[in-house]
C-alpha cells in the first residue's frame, strides 16, 4: 500500500491538509498525521481555529523509509511553526534525499527553503513567500501546480484539485514503475 506522511501542526489551512488527504484516501492511498507532539492538531479555517485531527506518529518517530512521499499543508502558521523545528526540516530533507515526492501547497514551500533544498528548482507558492523562495536559489512561477522533480506544489486553496491529483498521479506511476 501506498503510504503518504503529512507534516503538520497547529495553523495548518485546513482546507489545505483536509482535502488533499480525502482525495489521496479515496485513490486508495494511506496517510499519516505526523506533528511535533502527541494528541491533536487544530486548523485554521478562513479567519478563525477549525477542526482538530488525530496526530498518528510525532516526529521523532517518523521513519522516511516507511512513506512513498510527503505532503506538507500551507496556512501562514503551521510552516512557520515546523521551520524552526530542526526534526521537521530534516524529515524534508530526508525525503529530498531519497528522491521521494514532497508535494508543498501555499505557505508550506517555505519548508523547502529551509532545508535548503530549493536553490535551481522551479516551485511556487503563495504570493507572500515568493521573495523568500527566490532569495534561496529558486526560479519561481505564478501557475497552478509546477512540478520539478520530486518537488509539487501549488499555490492557494483553489489549486487543491490539481495539487492532489499531481501528487496522487506522481505516486501511481512510481507504484507502476516499480512493479
Amino acid at each position: 500500500m501506498t503510504r503518504v506522511l503529512i507534516l503538520a501542526t497547529d495553523g495548518f489551512e485546513q482546507s489545505e491538509l483536509m482535502k488533499p488527504r480525502e482525495n489521496l484516501e479515496k485513490a486508495g492511498i494511506e496517510t499519516a498525521i505526523a506533528s511535533l507532539e502527541d494528541g491533536d492538531i487544530r486548523g485554521w479555517h478562513q479567519k478563525d481555529w477549525g477542526d482538530t485531527v488525530k496526530v498518528d506518529i510525532t516526529v521523532d518517530e517518523v521513519g522516511v523509509g516507511d512513506y512513498d512521499a510527503l505532503m506538507l499543508p500551507g496556512g501562514q502558521i503551521n510552516p512557520d511553526i515546523l521551520r524552526m523545528n530542526e526534526k521537521a526540516v530534516a524529515i524534508v530533507r530526508e525525503f529530498d534525499a531519497a528522491g521521494k515526492p514532497i508535494a508543498a501547497i501555499c505557505h508550506a514551500p517555505w519548508l523547502l527553503a529551509e532545508a535548503g533544498i530549493i536553490d535551481g528548482r522551479t516551485v511556487t507558492g503563495w504570493p507572500s513567500i515568493r521573495t523568500d523562495l527566490k532569495n534561496a536559489g529558486a526560479t519561481v512561477v505564478d501557475k497552478e501546480v509546477a512540478t520539478d522533480g520530486n518537488f509539487i506544489t501549488s499555490r492557494r486553496p483553489d489549486d487543491i484539485p490539481a495539487f492532489s491529483e499531481a501528487l496522487i498521479e506522481r505516486l501511481q506511476s512510481d507504484q507502476r514503475d516499480a512493479a
